[in-house]
């Protein structure tokens, strides 16, 4: 998977509203209703996650769920992280409503 350079960067992140470019990584912090509405956004993004092989790093705090995305073998961002990224927000959209 090749790296992607900082203007293709940017130029994706342009049209990503709530995420942004942290420590080198695409961040987004999503919140729910509670506890239970944010493991079952994590635990109905698994099967789309397992699809495409790419895992997120990503936290659970009651009502959060906080996601950074980089592609460890490229040593930075990929076209695989924006995919995820979309997966995910589709996941939230859908499922639970998050914009």
């Amino acid at each position: 998977m090749k790296r992607m350079t900082d203007a293709e960067v940017a130029s994706k992140l342009a049209g990503m509203a709530d995420w942004s470019l942290r420590d080198g990584k695409l961040h987004r912090e999503y919140k729910f209703p509670d506890f239970r509405h944010a493991i079952e956004f994590m635990m109905a993004s698994v099967p789309g996650i397992d699809k495409i092989n790419h895992h997120p790093e990503w936290a659970n705090v009651y009502n959060r769920v906080t996601v950074d995305l980089v592609t460890h073998d490229a040593g930075g961002l990929t076209s695989r992280d924006f995919e995820l990224a979309a997966l995910l927000e589709e996941v939230a959209r859908r499922e639970f409503g998050v914009a």
